[in-house]
């Protein structure tokens, strides 16, 4: 059985090579992210110097305790690379995000960033998405209309919820898990998403990732696009 923690350290190290002095980075929020993060912050203790701009409030914690520069993302102008994961990925690099529900400053982050890099480990490779559910921030008074909406493109909705209570996002907002079944359009789904009423952002990043670097066992295999 292979060791998924261990893959998403390998990742990590791998991705955290490709930072330089004096960038502004992106850090992303998740079980994998979190290892590039503990890796920055080796890096900046040894003399590396960056600033750099949390995905949520729960990495910017983690930032602060490794003596990490931070900026707020309206600080910035441009990112020069975010180091991030994803909950599935394909082989155009599309992915599906939000399994932490960070999904809104993550796709901002990653519209802002020159080079955005998605670390993985091996299981998150998929030849179609969808397996994995696609979150969608919603304002709050317009869940319920966000709901039937999705139901319209042949959709399935569940409200997230944490420890028997509506989930809320660092930003006040309500997230529903949409399942689509296998997505073999994943452009068309994410502008539907877009068009609808209330709906802040979604998890289909579409055309955002120039690199993911996956580890299988105790390898790392690089995909470009």
């Amino acid at each position: 059985m292979k060791d998924l923690k261990a893959e998403k350290s390998l990742a990590a190290k791998q991705a955290v090579k490709l930072i330089e002095n004096n960038q502004i980075i992106g850090l992303g929020t998740g079980s994998t992210a979190y290892f590039a993060v503990l890796e920055i912050g080796r890096l900046v203790e040894d003399g590396l110097k960056i600033k750099a701009v949390p995905t949520s409030n729960a990495t910017a914690e983690l930032a602060e305790s490794l003596h990490i520069p931070l900026l707020l993302m309206d600080e910035v102008d441009s990112i020069d690379l975010t180091i991030d994961g994803t909950d599935e990925f394909d082989a155009d690099l599309n992915l599906i995000k939000g399994g932490g529900g960070a999904l809104f400053r993550e796709k901002m982050v990653a519209r802002l960033s020159k080079r955005e890099i998605i670390i993985a480990d091996s299981s998150k490779k998929v030849e179609v998405l969808g397996a994995f559910k696609v979150p969608v921030e919603v304002v709050p008074i317009a869940l319920n209309y966000a709901n039937k909406q999705i139901r319209k493109i042949n959709g399935t909705a569940k409200i997230r919820e944490k420890d028997g209570k509506i989930f809320v996002t660092d930003a006040g907002n309500y997230i529903l898990d949409a399942d689509f079944g296998k997505i073999k359009n994943a452009e068309d789904i994410s502008e539907k998403l877009n068009r609808i009423e209330g709906v802040v952002c979604h998890g289909l990043f579409i055309g955002l990732a120039q690199m993911v670097i996956m580890a299988d066992g105790d390898e790392t295999i690089i995909f470009n696009r």
